[in-house]
């Protein structure tokens, strides 16, 4: 079954080449019982995923179980899952099948699967390893046939090492990573989105579809939708029973969704690295390497001047130099090197007076040859190609040692790396 016809299917829209990679990895672990780990963040439909994987396995035909295990109260959670006998604790009047009971020879997903108790996680691992657990109040060994797919919208391994994840369950549960992209890393599939649920809403409210003229649209599309693809369903359904008129513009857009003008600059989040700051930490990188060699040029040039009998070109194009400090470098002082002669500079005069002012100007006595003024590129797409490319090189093409050198993710230097053409 190919990737379109799974769309089709699920209803999934979009064509970005990370959620195609997204569906082929489910569409070929499917007829597999291996554990799926589906990371994304919240709101970006990993549910849909899980579901993809029960219907195209051999299990379709059986029970599909979803959980929010962070939802689950601590206390009851063991019994929820694996059920309990009559009197293992109060309330407990009578026995009770948990989910692996009822779902063998199911699948159950298990979803926001960081929240789970530890003692919760050490059964679950027993589960994954050898098909046992023991009911709550019970000393006796049940099996189940269970598929177990996870998902998660935190870094499990920032959780590993604080000590609140099991790290043998962690790569259990890992056999099989997908990464459903964020609706800011697939932005060409936002419209089109947007145009599904107009239609959906026009339908169900029996009215015109909503439809957006092109600075509207442009502002949904570079919008970053914290809350995905349920945020922006809701802001459609709610344009579409708000707005009056159906063509939507900026100015009423703004009026309804105001929100939809934050932006969302670059910002420390305790120490991790949120997701919108991968996009501009090359960019500000590529800045702050600019400033610091523009630094050290202007201090190359003062030791020049200091240490050299230097001239600068011709009088053609004659341009004023401003020095950050021209009288500390032009008047006597007790750290001024004994062979520096001051008369080696010649300070122009005859220089008109709107160019004219309190610092030296430096001119040519004919000696040296026409200086060709070279622009440099000031694209920054071309600086940060050209950063991407250093880095790729310094590590022998290892893109994940570049990556840590840039400061990215390895998956944001590969789209990189594609776009770029490199």
């Amino acid at each position: 079954m190919n990737i379109q016809s799974i769309k089709q299917r699920f209803g999934i829209i979009g064509r970005s080449e990370e959620l195609n990679r997204a569906l082929s990895k489910a569409i070929r672990v499917a007829n597999t019982d291996l554990s799926v780990l589906i990371q994304g963040e919240s709101g970006v439909g990993k549910e849909v995923i899980s579901k993809i994987i029960h219907n195209l396995s051999a299990r379709k035909h059986d029970i599909f179980i979803a959980l929010n295990t962070g939802a689950l109260p601590e206390g009851t959670i063991n019994s929820e899952l694996f059920g309990h006998e009559k009197g293992a604790f109060t309330g407990a009047t009578s026995d009770r099948k948990g989910y692996f009971e009822t779902a063998s020879g199911g699948t159950i997903f298990l979803d926001e699967i960081g929240e789970m108790p530890l003692d919760t996680q050490a059964y679950l691992l027993r589960v994954l390893e050898s098909g046992e657990y023991i009911k709550v109040g019970s000393s006796k060994v049940q099996k189940t046939d269970v598929r177990i797919i996870a998902a998660t919208n935190v870094e499990l391994l920032d959780r590993v090492r604080n000590g609140k994840f099991r790290e043998d369950l962690y790569y259990r549960l890992n056999t099989v990573p997908i990464k459903v992209p964020s609706l800011k890393e697939r932005r060409e599939d936002i419209y089109m989105l947007f145009r599904k649920f107009a239609l959906d809403f026009a339908e169900k409210y029996r009215t015109e579809s909503i439809q957006l003229d092109p600075e509207a649209k442009a502002l949904i599309t570079n919008y970053n939708w914290p809350g995905n693809v349920r945020e922006l369903r809701n802001v459609v359904e709610q344009m579409s029973i708000l707005s009056e008129e159906r063509m939507i513009t900026k100015e009423r857009l703004v009026k309804l969704i105001p929100n939809i003008v934050q932006r969302y600059l670059p910002k420390k989040l305790n120490g991790a690295e949120g997701e919108s700051l991968q996009e501009r930490e090359i960019l500000y990188k590529v800045l702050f390497d600019m400033k610091n060699d523009l630094n050290d040029l202007k201090s190359l040039i003062f030791e020049l001047i200091k240490t050299n009998d230097l001239r600068v070109s011709d009088l053609n194009g004659l341009k004023q130099m401003q020095l950050s400090a021209p009288h500390a470098m032009y008047h006597p002082s007790a750290n001024e090197p004994s062979n520096f002669d001051r008369s080696d500079i010649s300070v122009h005069r005859d220089v008109p007076s709107e160019i004219q002012s309190d610092g030296p100007v430096l001119v040519n006595d004919g000696e040296y040859d026409q200086m060709e003024v070279v622009e440099n590129n000031l694209s920054l797409e071309e600086m940060e190609k050209d950063y991407i490319v250093k880095a790729l090189k310094k590590y022998n093409g290892r893109r994940k040692e570049a990556a840590g050198e840039l400061g990215i993710s390895e998956r944001t230097l590969y789209r990189k790396i594609k776009y770029y053409g490199i």
